[in-house]
This record gives C-alpha cells, sequence and structure tokens, in this order.
C-alpha cells in the first residue's frame, strides 16, 4: 500500500485512512512510498513504546527520505549526542534521571515552577488580541504558535531577541526530518540545523562562563552535572536544550490550534465553554486523543517482530501511528466522534508510553488549559472567520495547522440557534 501522507486524504483527513487500516484485516501494513511498516492498533502501538529493546530510537530522529550528498555532509557535522528522542538505555536512562531532576515534568512542579511563566505570557497575547477587536487574526502565528515558543525561551534562558531565529530553526528540523523538501531545501534546512546545534552549544558555554547562576534550566542542569561528566557532559547539556527547543513547544503549538479548532468549530461546544469554563480541560484531553499534534512516530526493529499474520524484519524502520491508535474502537467507545464527556479518554497515547514518555505532557496542558480558559473569559465572542477550511503542513509526524483565522469580538454573539444547540 502506500501511505501518501504530502498530499489527497491523508494530508486533509488521515482519519479516514486511520479508519481503513484499523478496520482491514491486518494488523501491520508496509507502506511502499516511504519504506516504513505502519503500526495502527492501540495495544501494538503502546506495546511498541514501551518496548525499547525490540523497537530502538536510534534512527527517530533520522529523516524518512534519502537526503542529498550536498545536505548529508552538512548533517554530519551536527555531533549532538542523543539524550531524549533518539536514545536508548543506558544513555537514555542516565540522561532521563538528569532531565527529571531539571525540568518540572509533574502536574504540581509545573503548576508552581512554570504556571506564574505560563499565565504572564498568556496575559500578554490574551491583551494584544483584544486590542485587535473586530479585526481577522490567525491564531496560528499569533497565539498557538507563540505562547509555547515563549514559555520554553524563559524556561531555558534563551535570549528574547533570539526567539524568531530558535522558531526558524525548530520548524526547519521538523519539515527536514519528516517533511519531503526538494534538495536544494534539505540543503538550506541542514545548515539551518547545524547552526542551531552550534547556538546550543554556545548557549551552554556562555552559562559556564557566567558560573551558571540562573534558575533557566540549563542553569540547573549544569548544576545538576557538578563537572562530572559522568552524570552529563557539556554536549549532552546542550543537546538536552536543543531537543527542548524544539519539543518544548511545537507539539504544545499543535495542541493548542487543535484545541482551539474543536472549540469553535461547533459553535455551541464554544458556549458552553463560556458558559462554564470548568469544561476547558476535557476539551483539551478530548483533543489530545482525537487529533493529536504528533500523529505518527519512528522507531526501528532490533530483532524481527510478529504482529498477527505478518512479520516485520529486523532493522526495519516502523512508523507508530498514534493518531489511528487513539481511534482504535476495541479501546474507545464511539471512537471517531469528539466527546469531551467520555470516561475512556485518557487511555489515548499522544504524549507516548514507557520509558519515553513526554516529560512536557504536565507542561503542555497546563499551557492549553490556561490559554483557553483565559480565551473564553476574556474574548467569548471569539469565532471562526466564515471562510475558513483546515489544511495542515505537509509532514508525516507533526499535523499543523496552515491557518486558524478568527473574528476577535470580545462580547459573546449568542442566536436563537446556538442557543439552542447549546
Amino acid at each position: 500500500m502506500e501511505l501518501r501522507p504530502f498530499s489527497g486524504t491523508y494530508l486533509t483527513n488521515p482519519a479516514a485512512i486511520w479508519r481503513d487500516l484499523l478496520d482491514g484485516p491486518e494488523r501491520v501494513h508496509y507502506a511502499e512510498d516511504l519504506g516504513l511498516w505502519l503500526i495502527t492498533q492501540h495495544a501494538d502501538v503502546r506495546n511498541a513504546l514501551g518496548d525499547s529493546d525490540t523497537f530502538r530510537n536510534a534512527l527517530t530522529l533520522a529523516p524518512i527520505y534519502d537526503v542529498c550528498p550536498e545536505a548529508l555532509s552538512i548533517v554530519m557535522e551536527i555531533d549532538a549526542p542523543p539524550t531524549t528522542a533518539a536514545a536508548d538505555a543506558p544513555t537514555h536512562t542516565r540522561t532521563r534521571r538528569a532531565l527529571r531532576a531539571t525540568f518540572a515534568n509533574t502536574a504540581v512542579r509545573v503548576n508552581e515552577q512554570y504556571g506564574p511563566i505560563v499565565r504572564r505570557r498568556v496575559d500578554e497575547l490574551v491583551e494584544r488580541l483584544i486590542a485587535r477587536r473586530g479585526t481577522v487574526v490567525d491564531l496560528v502565528p499569533e497565539f498557538a504558535a507563540e505562547l509555547p515558543l515563549l514559555v520554553v525561551v524563559d524556561i531555558l534562558g534563551v535570549p528574547a531577541e533570539d526567539v524568531a531565529l530558535i522558531k526558524k530553526w525548530s520548524d526547519g528540523q521538523i519539515a527536514l526530518i519528516w517533511g519531503q523538501p526538494s534538495p536544494d531545501e534539505q540543503v538550506r534546512l541542514a545548515q539551518g540545523l547545524l547552526d542551531f546545534w552550534r547556538y546550543c552549544q554556545r548557549l551552554v558555554a556562555f552559562r559556564l562562563q557566567e558560573g551558571h547562576p540562573g534558575d533557566d534550566f540549563v542553569s540547573k542542569a549544569l548544576r545538576f552535572r557538578d563537572g562530572d561528566d559522568e552524570v552529563l557532559t557539556t554536549d549532552e547539556v546542550a543537546s538536552l536544550a536543543f531537543n527542548l527547543l524544539v519539543a518544548g513547544h511545537e507539539t504544545t503549538s499543535g495542541l493548542l490550534a487543535h484545541s482551539l479548532d474543536n472549540a469553535l468549530s461547533e459553535r455551541g461546544r464554544w458556549e458552553r465553554l463560556v458558559d462554564n469554563p470548568s469544561g476547558v480541560p476535557a476539551l483539551v484531553e478530548e483533543t489530545l486523543r482525537f487529533g493529536p499534534a504528533i500523529d505518527g512516530w519512528l522507531r526501528v526493529t532490533s530483532a524481527p517482530v510478529t504482529l498477527g499474520e505478518t512479520t516485520i524484519p529486523a532493522g526495519a524502520r516502523c512508523l507508530l501511528l498514534i493518531g489511528a491508535a487513539n481511534r482504535d474502537s476495541a479501546v474507545f467507545a464511539h471512537a471517531d466522534a469528539f466527546d469531551p464527556h467520555r470516561r475512556d479518554g485518557k487511555d489515548h497515547l499522544s504524549f507516548g508510553y514507557g520509558p519515553h514518555f513526554c516529560i512536557g505532557a504536565a507542561l503542555a496542558r497546563l499551557e492549553a488549559q490556561i490559554a483557553l480558559t483565559r480565551l473564553v473569559t476574556e474574548v467569548p465572542g471569539l469565532r471562526l472567520a466564515p471562510e475558513h477550511l483546515n489544511s495542515f503542513k505537509p509532514n508525516v509526524a507533526f499535523r499543523a495547522h496552515r491557518a486558524l483565522p478568527v473574528i476577535v469580538e470580545t462580547f459573546a454573539q449568542y442566536d436563537d440557534t446556538t442557543a439552542a444547540a447549546a
């Protein structure tokens, strides 16, 4: 079969393809156009995410296509050691321990340490949005993409003047690894990725020169390291920053855009949130299940794996279709229906599972919940522009809206139809 993720149905409506794969007789499929094995069922995806011995992470951040020689030569200069997504035990066990000690990752710690940052940034962006009442604003670049980026650079202590560069570089990494860039574009993106890595090395070197006295993540990681390369090397600290500056905002940007789309696309749903903002966490959780920001993730087998009647050979790259697993009817009742009140919603796999469970899950939830709660409270009349049609950036793993234009109104505009639906 062919998945064709960069065009056609999979790009515009991946759930239709997920349903066909889930309802078919095979438990696993081979996408000839990508050279990837597709794993879709919830139990199989969960097992693969949890079994890092059999489904290895070493090639997770390797491009899904053959990179042109010029771009490959640049990529080979990136000597960032694997620490998070692309690391396996025992390296991952050690670096994950350091990450858990220096990056807040429980709901309580996240709220205590990062809550003030999130609330301040949300306040700034909402106030800016209110100042544009009566106009059309694209919430992707001016809210959903901006908020998590500002939060993560605050956490990492990145200078404000470098924010635009960080955004450009991180977008480029996603396009280079999981997109379909032309050879000329590959060279440009590869150079950007190398520049990004060198930037993270300089960030760490600067903190070392300062004596790392601050409360930012890099300073905390250097204090945790305490000069001991057996704990973390300085390049591993830079690699952690390198990964967090991408994963720490790109995925949350997708969650925010998807949550806003789900809330606004059905007017009665938005108005129920305006009347009762306590419903925001349930809507965010159902958004995670229904349309995850990352709907596919890569693994490579270390040994043959048999699923049903099919054996995946050793050394095969697999695409774990998280979006499909989240629509598995064996786990979720009425799986293709968006239902914030469902009781089985938290069984989704959108933050992964097992040793690589997303370290930023609690932060992503907090950002989305605070942002949506503030919007339904302060901008209750917010509504999608009537001409808007959803479209997504072509990508195998990241499901990102191209745009989300809205009309900004600070007063709720109920009519008889939506009031009845509510």
